[in-house]
Order: structure tokens, then sequence, then C-alpha cells
């Protein structure tokens, strides 16, 4: 055919060497009509076909390559396989032209290989976050850096095509850049390490709660990334944090919390110091009307009898012997309070204790766990409990610690 068209147009009166150029200029339009048509059929019947057949299927990860855009990327070879192909049949003669063409189209499909593995990476990315391990173990700052790696070694070769000399060539001068390019990616580096050693350890991972005073982040982890981990705060702002902080400093995960079976209520009342007695004879009637310590009061009162009966105690005096105090009373009433509330988990630490006094008076804390961790519930339980306990306090003649206000003060002028 390029012969044909070549010769009749020689007996057209044209010269050799226009003829030449006439005939590759037309062969060459073939090929890109080819090339076209190429790219249709790629695009309209090829990928369309297997994007209905993926959609048909039952699986749900290969719809991932439909979503990443992988098949419409892989299209973009047709047509330049075809003038790939093609090229040198069209442009014989023309040996710098092919060559020109064939570094192009070099560059071309080696662009959209990167591409095509820049999707299939997304892929497998977001095929692996429909996997449980996916919380635990965060693969995007890995990928990342594979991406990182993809576009470096991409930019390579297209440079050593442009210029006609292999990446060998190229590769060989790294060495001399090698101090430039540690301050380039010096954070990329440097998260592509923590990433792996977060992974590697879990440390953290989508979905935690993370704490990070120093960069004003407390919140849910949203994202693990190859420089930077984003921390949703509790109201609603983002905190970036490098990655590397997260392996060069400390932070504190609640995720131990999260997967255990309760959350932890750790508060104590102040309780007046002047305010605490001995239990006198009234004061135990009262108690015992109580119902959750009834039964306590009862058989305190019995041990602490034969005790100091067999002490020989003087019991002309509340002082010798042993004798119930309002404030261990209270102390058994809150335990026997808690041990009844429905939503305190008994089968982890129960503990109601003193603390050491201080100017502010007595400290009672409750060390419990709370069924519920869910934030909002977590804090009615607790209020509720505390709510309780401070109203509770006169009913056993204590009185609760706190600095004199302005009212307070008023009274006394009064």
């Amino acid at each position: 055919m390029r012969e044909f068209l070549q010769n009749w147009l020689l007996g057209q009166g044209l010269s050799d060497e226009t003829s030449l150029y006439i005939t590759a200029a037309v062969a060459f339009s073939v090929v890109i009509i080819l090339s076209v048509i190429a790219n249709f059929i790629a695009k309209r019947y090829i990928v369309t076909g297997l994007t209905y057949a993926i959609k048909k299927t039952t699986t749900t990860w290969d719809d991932a390559l439909i979503k990443q855009r992988v098949l419409n990327r892989m299209a973009h070879f047709a047509p330049a396989l075809v003038i790939f192909i093609l090229a040198p049949i069209a442009l014989a003669g023309h040996e710098s032209s092919i060559a020109i063409v064939r570094s192009a189209l070099s560059i071309y499909m080696i662009i959209i290989l990167m591409l095509v593995l820049d999707s299939l990476l997304n892929t497998a990315e977001e095929i692996y976050q429909t996997f449980r391990a996916a919380k635990e173990v965060p693969i995007k700052g890995i990928v990342q850096a594979l991406k990182t790696v993809l576009y470096f070694f991409t930019i390579v070769i297209v440079i050593s095509i442009f210029i006609g000399k292999t990446p060998i060539y190229l590769l060989s001068g790294i060495g001399v850049l090698a101090g430039v390019m540690m301050l380039v990616f010096r954070d990329s580096i440097l998260g592509f390490v923590a990433g792996i050693q977060l992974a590697t350890n879990r440390m953290v991972a989508v979905g935690d709660w993370i704490e990070m005073p120093k960069y004003g982040a407390d919140g849910d982890v949203l994202e693990v990334a190859l420089t930077t981990v984003k921390v949703q705060n509790w109201d609603k702002t983002i905190t970036t944090i490098p990655t590397y902080a997260l392996i060069s400093e400390s932070f504190k995960n609640w995720r131990g919390m999260d997967k255990s079976d309760g959350r932890r209520i750790k508060r104590s009342l102040n309780i007046d110091i002047s305010s605490i007695q001995f239990c006198d004879v009234e004061m135990l009637e009262r108690f015992a009307k109580i119902q959750y310590i009834s039964a306590y009061i009862e058989t305190m009162k019995e041990k602490l009898k034969t005790l100091n009966y067999e002490a020989n105690v003087d019991n002309t005096s509340l002082v010798n012997g042993r004798r119930m105090t309002n404030i261990g009373t209270f102390r058994a009433y809150v335990v026997a309070y808690l041990d009844n509330h429905p939503m305190i988990n008994k089968e982890m630490t129960f503990l109601v204790r003193q603390l050491a006094p201080t100017e502010n008076g007595l400290p009672i804390e409750i060390y419990v766990f709370s069924k519920d961790k869910a934030w909002a519930n977590y804090e009615a339980i607790q209020a509720d409990i505390f709510d309780h306990i401070f109203a509770v306090v006169p009913e056993f003649d204590l009185r609760v610690h706190q600095n004199p206000t302005g009212a307070d003060f008023r009274r006394l002028n009064t």
C-alpha cells in the first residue's frame, strides 16, 4: 500500500523526496486513525465489558479496580502500542522521526505504567481496609513510601530516555546527591521508618483515641500516613502530628480501655476532718435503718462488743476499746452502694479508700470501673454516683470540705 502510493505520486511528476515525505505523512495519519480506533475499542468495549463483568460478580474486592480506575488507565496502552508497532513501517526511511516517535511513546507508556501501578497500590490499600487487621496495622504510610519509590524511578527512567542514557548511568550519580536527597525527603524517610515501627508494634491505628498535649491532640486517629497522623479532636478540629513524633515522643493511647471490660472512675471527695467522730448509740440506730448497711451495722456491733468484752474494756469512755466511726461507716456505705450499682463492673478493680489527709481535708477516693465505656454514658454514670454520695454525706454527720466563699462570709456577718 505504501509503495503503491509512492509510485502513484512519482507518476504525478513529484520528486522522490517529496513523494517520500507525502507517503510517510499519509501512512502515519493512517496509523493515528488506527490508534484512535484502538482507543475507542479498548474503552468502549473491552473496559466496559470487563466493568460489567466485575459488577456482576458476588465478590466486592474487585470493585476497587473500577473505583481506582485501573482498567481505564490500562486502556491508554492500546493506542500507544498501535503507534509504537506501526510507526516504523509508516515512517520507513525516516529513522530520526521513528526514534523521536518511539522515545515519546516510551515516555508516555512508562508514565501510564506508573499510573496503573499507582492505581493498583490504591486498590490493594482499599481491599486491605476491608480486613480487621487494617485497624491494628495501617499500611497507608507503607503504600505512600512505595509510591514515592515508584515516582522516583519513573522520573529516572524518563530522564534517561530523554537524554539517551541508560538508567544505570543516572543511578550511578545518586551518591553525589545523597545529601540533598536526605534533606529533601527527610520527613518522608523518618515517616517511613516511624510508620513501620508503628505498624510492627501496633502502637497506634485508625480509630484509636490518643492524647498528645504538645501538639494539642486529644481525639480519634483519622489517618496514619507517611509523614503525618491526623487526629480529630473532640471539638471536631483536626490536629496534624508528624508521624515520627509518635516514635520519638510520648503519647497516651486509650485503646486498652476500649478493649477492656470497663472504663475507670477515679475521683475523690474531701471530708472535713473536724466532722469525723465516734458513733454513739443514737447514730448507730439511725445508720441501722439504711438498707445497704443495716446488716453491716449489726455485724460490727456484735463483733466489737465481743472484742471489747474479751479485752475487758471500760465502756464509760468511747475512747476505750474499738469503736465504729462515722467516716468508717460512710466508707462501708459507699462500698455497699457501688456494689449494688448495676453499671459498675465488680470483676475489675474495686476500691473505696482513704488518701493522705491534706489542708483540704481527708480525701475518700473511689476507684472503680464503669461497664459502659461510651463517653457520654460514662460521664452520666460518674455524675449520678457522686450526686448521690455528696447528698448522702450529711446523713453520716460528716461535712464535705470546701474553701469558704462569699456566701459563707456573708452568713458570718448576719
